[in-house]
């Protein structure tokens, strides 16, 4: 079932939210390409992505947000220069702050930097609006490989690990790329990671 605020379907949604909520990991259309997502504070459904995408844990985790308070209660410090950076950006930014709170420990780089973005598209800020916790979100592919820009670019090894297919949007062409990214120091000082 379709309304004009929801492009998408209910049930879809719903069940996305249940599995997210019971720990599972999801395949779904974010903002950018297609991810894999899970509760970002659930340190197992974590490892788990780390698996599927044979990813050393080591590396950081992007996670969405549906909102500036939701950023706020997962940073330690916001620099008031990300929320410049978060309303001027033309396209999906990922900023990376300091500290993370309340996440997954294993979700944080080693120096406890988390990369967060405030989603716009909205079946992803739905998600996170429902779950009303931030949602993991990292492409959908094996490590080193690609990243799928649609939804049949997705190797069936990975659609066959998750717990949930989010049906919305596959059938979508429209090629898209992943965010930029921007880290910020203590200073207020802004640093391009990728364009």
């Amino acid at each position: 079932m379709r309304n004009r605020e929801w492009p998408f379907d209910k049930e879809d949604m719903a069940e996305a939210v249940r599995v997210l909520k019971a720990g599972g990991v999801i395949l779904y259309p974010t903002d950018t390409v297609w991810g894999l997502g899970c509760d970002a504070t659930n340190a197992e459904a974590v490892e788990r992505i780390y698996r599927i995408k044979q990813r050393q844990d080591s590396k950081a985790l992007i996670v969405l947000a549906d909102s500036e308070a939701m950023i706020s209660r997962y940073v330690a410090e916001v620099p008031e220069v990300a929320w410049d950076v978060i309303e001027l950006a033309t396209r999906p930014t990922t900023v990376i702050f300091d500290r993370g709170l309340n996440l997954a420990p294993n979700l944080l780089a080693q120096d406890g930097s988390v990369g967060i973005r405030l989603s716009r598209e909205a079946f992803s800020s739905q998600l996170c609006f429902h779950l009303r916790k931030p949602i993991v979100s990292t492409s959908a592919n094996v490590s080193g490989q690609p990243s799928p820009r649609i939804f049949r670019e997705i190797i069936e090894e990975i659609r066959q690990q998750v717990d949930y297919v989010v049906r919305y949007r596959q059938d979508d062409i429209k090629l898209a790329s992943p965010s930029s990214v921007i880290k910020l120091g203590r200073g207020g000082e802004v640093k391009i990671i990728r364009e």
